[in-house]
């Protein structure tokens, strides 16, 4: 985190709520871009968290991809359900024996300019599943895509990116379609489209 001071930018993250102790949580999140991997495991350490994540980025990413093929996430080919489902299960299971904690980005793919996409309900619905006694915990993150707003080079400089972890929402007990709702509309009500 410390190499973004060089582009002039800083980053920071927000409690709106206490996080459940010695529980399974899935962090929700958008998703702007490659900071958001690495500032969700700063600013999440404590909560040991696994990511659900393409394929494509478990080769030829420095640490990056280390990270995601020996720390306990797991990569998903979204093309075939039949690779993807049974991973997401395992990843499910392992959270709720240990109480540590997933987190998926339901757009599938990073907003090139901070807007939001179409979030999907198909992956978190297979953690709320196989992980019952979870909390699902909304995040908004805001700002990450502006650093690789150019592309791979020159980076972008000078900006603010912001971590807000929103109120986290019990699955025991609720309707999955309503708990995605709450879900996306915390996360998506948060972000700050700016040029």
């Amino acid at each position: 985190m410390k190499i973004l001071y060089v582009l002039f930018t800083t980053a920071s993250v927000e409690f709106k709520a206490d996080l459940p102790k010695d529980k399974p949580l899935i962090f929700v999140s958008n998703h702007q871009g490659m900071y958001d991997i690495i500032g969700t495991t700063w600013f999440l350490r404590k909560y040991h968290p696994k990511f659900v994540s393409k394929i494509e980025l478990g080769k030829g990413i420095p640490s990056i991809s280390y990270n995601l093929n020996h720390g306990g996430s797991v990569l998903i080919d979204r093309k075939d359900p039949k690779q993807a489902l049974p991973a997401l299960k395992k990843l499910a299971e392992y959270i709720h024996a240990t109480n540590r904690s997933a987190v998926i980005y339901p757009e599938g793919t990073r907003s090139r300019d901070g807007k939001p996409g179409t979030f999907a309900s198909s992956g978190l619905k297979m953690l709320c599943k196989y992980a019952p006694d979870a909390w699902v915990v909304p995040v908004t993150i805001n700002n990450s895509w502006k650093i690789f707003c150019y592309g791979s080079f020159p980076f972008g400089i000078g900006s603010n990116l912001k971590f807000t972890v929103h109120t986290p929402i019990e699955i025991k007990g609720s309707d999955y379609i309503t708990l995605f709702e709450k879900t996306e509309k915390a996360i998506v009500g948060d972000i700050v489209e700016s040029r």
